[in-house]
């Protein structure tokens, strides 16, 4: 596999395909309709040709042609087609969301391109909309496509990056290369967890509201993640505070590290969670501890949606605070506003997943080719 190629479609910012150059594969071409996600994609894979616009737009050819490929030569075709209509935080969420069934959008570029690998990925809400519905039609296409799959859910914090994240993982080969996942590398009997205070205590104070487009570092690296993630940037960008109001100011002040609502007195409580049963909405309103994970990243650092207050500052998690917690490197900017900032990180692949199972893909390639070596030598 000298000189690996990856295709990326729905994109967004390219944490997938960023994890899948840190293993050493070239990134040619990506895709996606969300304007601000194209322009930090096209600024931080350069060597890529990005396609916008929604992919249905987009013809087998196109892909091809900005490649630079003919059908069959492309290496690895990844992506994760819009997971609004599985996702868990949509109560209403089922096949019947035209999101839901961009897989086949995915499905029609392999047919076109023919990659030796596929991975797509997406919410482990999926297993459960429409009765894993989904899961099945993904795995049938594909396999009528001529690819062995297997699908597994795999938790982000045990390849290294800081945040409770669960996705599922679709990888498949038409080449007859055995589908493996990659080993889980942290958690317990292995490395430790990436917690919240080795991610982002090197960053910048910054208050409520407040914060510079370029700043510099606290200190020095001080855990290992903090020293990658820094590798090839001298500066902190992405790193401004949203405004909190008065009453969330307020409410704060009543909330310690690892805790949440549950700690804000009654009559501080928004309206609608006066009446909320103690069991209910157990992260909202919570503040992040240094000595654990991250909840999961969303597409808001909201903190009526789960525990995005910083540890020991008043304010919510930054841009930065959150790619750091993706596990994307610094200098990866992000363009589009603030809140199309947020989007695009919440929307993520951690690079640090993505890299773990393009390694796994690169075993799989390896390790069948030493066993023929063997068997020749024999």
């Amino acid at each position: 596999m000298a000189n690996r190629t990856v295709i990326d479609l729905f994109c967004g910012a390219g944490g997938l395909s960023e994890g899948f150059r840190q293993a050493g594969f070239h990134v040619l071409a990506g895709n996606d309709f969300f304007e601000a996600a194209g322009e930090t994609f096209a600024l931080t894979h350069r060597e890529a040709t990005f396609l916008p616009g929604p992919i249905q737009n987009h013809s087998t050819r196109d892909f091809l042609k900005a490649a630079g490929l003919r059908s069959g030569e492309l290496d690895v075709l990844v992506g994760g087609p819009p997971c609004q209509g599985f996702s868990v935080y949509n109560h209403q969420r089922g096949l019947h969301d035209e999101r839901s069934s961009l897989y086949r959008e995915y499905l029609r570029i392999v047919e076109g391109l023919k990659p030796r690998w596929v991975v797509l990925e997406n919410v482990t809400g999926m297993t459960s909309a429409g009765g894993g519905a989904a899961v099945l039609a993904i795995k049938q296409g594909l396999e009528a496509l001529g690819y062995v799959v297997k699908e597994k859910i795999l938790r982000a914090e045990e390849y290294g990056v800081p945040q409770e994240r669960r996705r599922i993982v679709f990888v498949g080969n038409r080449i007859g290369k055995p589908v493996e996942f990659p080993d889980r590398t942290h958690g317990e009997g292995r490395i430790p967890f990436v917690n919240i205070r080795d991610a982002i205590d090197d960053l910048p104070k910054v208050g409520n509201g407040e914060g510079l487009e370029l700043q510099s570092y606290r200190f020095e690296p001080r855990s290992d993640f903090q020293a990658a993630m820094r590798a090839g940037s001298n500066a902190v960008l992405n790193h401004t505070a949203g405004k909190l109001s008065r009453v969330n100011l307020e409410r704060l002040k009543h909330i310690p590290q690892g805790g949440s609502w549950r700690d804000i007195p009654h009559d501080l409580l928004p309206e609608g969670m006066k009446r909320a049963k103690r069991s209910d909405h157990t992260k909202r309103y919570g503040r992040l501890s240094w000595e654990g994970l991250a909840s999961t990243i969303l597409t808001k650092c909201d903190p009526h949606w789960g525990a995005y207050f910083h540890p020991d500052q008043d304010r919510t998690l930054t841009v930065r605070e959150a790619a750091r917690l993706q596990s994307f490197p610094d200098w990866f900017v992000f363009q589009g506003s603030r809140t199309d900032q947020y989007t695009q990180v919440g929307n993520a692949v951690p690079p640090l997943l993505g890299k773990a199972v393009a390694n796994a893909i690169l075993l799989s390639e390896i390790g069948t080719e030493v066993e023929r070596t063997l068997e020749a030598a024999e």
